[in-house]
Parts: C-alpha cells; sequence; structure tokens
C-alpha cells in the first residue's frame, strides 16, 4: 500500500503543470527583453542617417599631401584626438595675435598724435638741400600751468637750471613694456621697408641696436627718465651715420642721434644755457632747458628735443627760441613722429610742412609749398 502511494506522488510531480488563463501571456511579455523602445526601433535608413561620418584625415586628398601618394590606414581614434588639440591650440593662438594686433591699434593709432596749430606763416626754401625754415612763433601751451612771468621793470637774478645739475646716481635698466615695443618695432619695419626700396643709400645709415646699458647709463648722467618709445626706437636703431657720404637718416631735416650724441648734445647745450632768466619761467618757452632730450640735430644749431615731463615733441632754434610745434604741428611723442613718418613716406604725405621725398636713392625733406 505504501510502495503505491509512493509512486502516484512522483507521476504527479513529473506530469507538465496546467496553464492556467492569462499565463500564456505573462511568458510572450518575458520573452521580449529588452522591450521595445518608446519611440520605436530605428530602422535600416536611421542607421545610416547618424552614422558617424569618416575623419577628414582619411580622405583621400589628405591622403595623398600627407602620404605621399600612397594610401595610408585610418587614424585611431586617440590620434584624431592629438590633431584635433593641436589644431584648436593653433587656432586659438591666431585669435590671440590677432586680438593683440587690434588692441594695439586701439590704443596707439586712436590718432595721428598730431594737431595742426593753425595758420602756418613760411617761406619756401630755395636752396637744396633744404634743411630749415623760417616760422612764426606758435603760442605756447595752453594746456599747461605755469605762474604769471615777472613783469615789465622788474629785475631779478638769473637762477641755476637744476635739470642741467643733476645729483649723482647709479644706472638702472629699467623694463621696458613689451607692447611699446612691438608698436614701435611696427613702425620701424614700415620705414625701414620704404628706404630699402626708395632710398637704399639711407637706409644704411640706421646704426646698429643699442644696449640698454647704455640707455641707464644715459638716464643717470642726465638725470633724465627717457620715455619708452624713445628707449625702444633706440634699441632697435642707436642713431645714424653719415655713410659714403649721404646724410644720416633722421626726422624733419635732422639726423638721429646715437645715444652718446644724446648726451653730448645734452650736456653742451647746458654749459651754453645752465641758467633759468626768471626764477618762476615757463620752460618750454625758454631757449633751453635741462629737462629737454635732444634727439635729433640739423647741423646748423638747431635740435629736435623731447619734454622728459610731458614727453611731446618740440625744436630748439640756435636764434634763441624753443617751439613744441615742429612743422607747424604739435607731436604729442616720439611714436607719434615714428608713424607720421611711416605714413608719410608710404603715402606720399607730410608732416606739417615737412614732406619727404628722393633724391638719388636718398632721402631728403623739402618745405611743402603753399596749396
Amino acid at each position: 500500500m505504501a510502495v503505491a502511494v509512493i509512486v502516484r506522488s512522483r507521476r504527479r510531480s513529473t506530469r507538465r503543470p496546467v496553464a492556467q488563463p492569462g499565463a500564456a501571456a505573462s511568458e510572450a511579455s518575458v520573452a521580449q527583453w529588452p522591450p521595445v523602445p518608446i519611440l520605436g526601433t530605428p530602422t535600416a535608413e536611421d542607421l545610416e542617417r547618424y552614422a558617424a561620418e569618416p575623419s577628414i584625415f582619411d580622405r583621400p586628398a589628405i591622403q595623398m599631401v600627407f602620404g605621399g601618394g600612397q594610401k595610408r590606414e585610418p587614424l585611431d581614434e586617440a590620434t584624431r584626438r592629438r590633431l584635433t588639440r593641436w589644431g584648436a591650440a593653433g587656432l586659438a593662438l591666431c585669435l590671440l595675435a590677432v586680438g593683440s594686433q587690434a588692441l594695439e591699434s586701439a590704443t596707439f593709432s586712436k590718432d595721428s598724435g598730431l594737431e595742426t596749430s593753425g595758420e602756418i606763416s613760411y617761406e619756401p626754401c630755395i636752396a637744396a638741400p633744404c634743411w630749415a625754415a623760417e616760422l612764426e612763433q606758435a603760442p605756447a601751451s595752453d594746456d599747461a600751468d605755469y605762474p604769471e612771468p615777472t613783469q615789465v621793470g622788474e629785475t631779478q637774478e638769473p637762477s641755476l637750471d637744476a635739470d642741467c645739475r643733476p645729483e649723482s646716481r647709479n644706472p638702472r635698466v629699467r623694463k621696458l613694456d613689451a607692447k611699446m615695443t612691438r608698436a614701435v618695432n611696427r613702425q620701424w619695419q614700415r620705414i625701414e621697408a620704404w628706404l630699402k626700396d626708395h632710398a637704399p643709400k639711407s637706409y644704411r645709415t640706421l646704426s646698429k641696436p643699442g644696449k640698454a646699458e647704455s640707455i641707464a647709463a644715459a638716464e643717470a648722467e642726465t638725470g633724465l627718465r627717457f620715455p619708452d618709445d624713445l628707449r625702444a626706437s633706440l634699441l632697435r636703431h642707436d642713431g645714424a651715420a653719415v655713410a659714403d657720404d649721404t646724410w644720416a637718416f633722421g626726422f624733419l631735416g635732422n639726423w638721429n642721434l646715437s645715444l652718446q650724441e644724446i648726451r653730448d648734445t645734452w650736456r653742451g647745450l647746458c654749459e651754453i644755457d645752465g641758467e633759468d632768466e626768471e626764477e618762476m619761467a615757463d620752460p618750454r618757452s625758454d631757449w633751453w632747458d635741462g629737462r629737454m632730450l635732444p634727439f635729433g640735430a640739423d647741423g646748423m644749431g638747431d635740435h629736435l628735443v623731447i619734454d622728459s615731463v610731458k614727453r611731446d615733441v618740440g625744436e630748439t632754434d640756435h636764434e634763441g627760441s624753443m617751439s613744441f610745434t615742429p612743422g607747424g604741428v604739435r607731436i604729442r611723442s616720439y611714436y607719434a613722429l615714428l608713424k607720421a613718418t611711416a605714413d608719410a613716406l608710404e603715402n606720399g604725405g607730410s608732416i606739417g610742412y615737412w614732406k619727404p621725398r628722393t633724391v638719388a636713392d636718398e632721402l631728403d625733406w623739402d618745405v611743402r609749398e603753399r596749396d
């Protein structure tokens, strides 16, 4: 009896279970995995449309250039990423260079730096070459706040020009602004390119670069702070010198002085006039003042100068006057003079009444005739 019960129970356990209502649907849902996407299954056209495009480096033209005419294996993903990064870095450098150029133009080229002083009174030069013209004295700058000069009838003993007697100090090389150096060099490149093509004799008179230590020594001796644009110019060309009987290059009928010539000329002018006629006089209205930096000479006792305080360009006359409208225009800085010269050379223009021209492969400054 017990044996019959055991055999019967084993038969029941081996039988397949009877399917209940709804069981087939449940099994079907389990078989469908993963489930169908909500947006549907992509078709073959969808897969083709969204397939990754081949890299530009796999194109036949690129392979011909960089592969020596032989078909190369496609670049691996790591190499493509490196090339992409290098390309992005190169593009960033180009954008940085363009941005620097735009910033420099906005900073240094907002205007020409020249201001006309009104009607110019002069007589045309007859002799050639012409290096000077008689001008009507321009009015003193109205932006300077100086005490009233001594009244007529009052007498006062001359006082020593303190700027001609600076305190002794050790030379110190000052750091030069890189942006100013680039701006000055760019104007010199324009001038040099024009001289090479139109006045090669004058180009050969340009001197070699000066030294920062020499500039520091000149500052220590004169007690004056050279403007950055003048220092950058001297570091490119330490003045100019006569070469093969060719007049040395310079601006407005003058030749450019070297650092040694600047120091010697400053010392010589201070020896000639090292006193202030009036204790409270305007140093810009006197014939000479020790705060001026002579950087050009015409060989007849006249000089182009920079006011080391205001940093604009002026000229001294050996007959006893100083003006800050050389050529009948105000020149706000040495950089403005450089740029105005480059513009005049390239465009056939002039700086006030001074007009550059070429004579037998040599630069000559002539007096512009009335329009």
